[in-house]
């Protein structure tokens, strides 16, 4: 019976913690560094960020439509919210043809940022929305589609030759943090968002791994992470190694309040920080409201997607297109009207609430 129950509790375990067995890339901060380094800091609350101006990450960086003056103007709204971080994605077309200018335009952003007390962190590869992506003007966005010209990153044309496409992404990496691994003014690095999306399943887990063994090389004084955002069992592969390289467990949850504390509680076992890097759709039942004082009790970094309505359209839910371009009966994500003024203003007052 001794026996049984023995084998029962291994049984367990093996499922219920996963990283026990998945492959570790050399490096990894331990519990003990990373909760040490989370201590410096209050609890944190912030937005994934583009200027509304910006339709896609390639128009966000590149020299002719980067925008400093918005997004001095907007982060300076997002320092009243109360935001202490952003959620920001980078562009490795925008640095395969610029890359010093790419870096220029980072530390520019970076004073921005610290200017209204924030400290970002930036996303490199991404496996979200378009397949394929160019470098210079960026397609119009669709009316009233919800991030119609987001690109993945890198382009999936790019990606059939990998033999030639990964020595670029690792200069493209490590030149980056190189350049901006031991800035104080970087909260965390964000490797890759949402791998295997877009139906690119475990295909993704090469680039995945090559990418935090390229980070890791760089030894940056900031963490790692990669965020899981979809427990399926076609992805425990993904979510394994993720959360076996992350020094930082980070993950997406769009669902209500029961749900997401269930998540929280299952991934406090692993004894790291945590950090959710994307909440908050209105019409999914992610709310403020509910969410926010949930992610504060149990000091996790929280991140919702959107700060200001535009180009994006990220107010427009997913799969509910308006062709007319007419105002959706809820906004999905976002906070802010162009010009500043809240969608919302209750919620406005209450997320100052809880960051003030």
């Amino acid at each position: 019976m001794k026996r049984l129950r023995l084998l029962l509790i291994i049984v367990c375990l093996f499922f219920s913690f996963p990283t026990m067995f998945a492959e570790t890339i050399a490096g990894r901060w331990t519990v003990e560094k990373a909760n040490k380094w989370y201590t410096q800091y209050p609890w944190m609350a912030g937005c994934d960020y583009i200027p509304a101006n910006a339709d896609n990450q390639i128009e966000m960086w590149s020299e002719t439509t980067y925008d400093h003056a918005t997004i001095d103007k907007e982060l300076g709204w997002a320092e009243q919210l109360g935001f202490k971080t952003l959620r920001v994605f980078l562009s490795s077309i925008v640095y395969a043809h610029d890359p010093q200018g790419l870096k220029t335009r980072m530390d520019d952003f970076l004073s921005i940022c610290a200017s209204h007390g924030i400290k970002p962190m930036f996303v490199f590869f991404d496996d979200c929305w378009n397949a394929v992506s160019a470098y210079g003007p960026q397609p119009q966005p669709l009316t009233g589609v919800h991030n119609s010209q987001w690109v993945q990153d890198p382009s999936c044309d790019l990606r059939l030759d990998t033999t030639k496409l990964y020595p670029q992404l690792m200069r493209y990496v490590q030149d980056i943090l190189t350049t901006f691994g031991h800035d104080s003014r970087v909260l965390m690095w964000d490797l890759y968002n949402e791998p295997g999306n877009s139906h690119h399943g475990t295909t993704s887990l090469p680039l995945l791994r090559n990418v935090f063994i390229w980070a890791r090389q760089c030894q940056p004084t900031q963490p790692l992470t990669a965020g899981i955002w979809r427990e399926t069992d076609d992805f425990k592969p993904l979510n394994d190694f993720q959360l076996s390289n992350s020094d930082i467990i980070s993950y997406h949850d769009y669902h209500d309040s029961i749900h997401h504390e269930q998540e929280i509680k299952k991934l406090q076992a692993l004894g790291r920080p945590l950090a959710c890097t994307e909440y908050m759709a209105r019409t999914q039942g992610s709310f403020f409201r509910t969410i926010m004082p949930l992610l504060k009790r149990h000091h996790v970094i929280a991140i919702n997607w959107g700060l200001v309505t535009g180009k994006t359209n990220t107010r427009y839910a997913w799969g509910d297109p308006h062709p007319d371009g007419s105002e959706p009966d809820v906004w999905f994500h976002d906070i802010l009207r162009p010009d500043g003024s809240p969608y919302l203003p209750k919620e406005v007052e209450f997320i100052k609430s809880l960051t003030h």
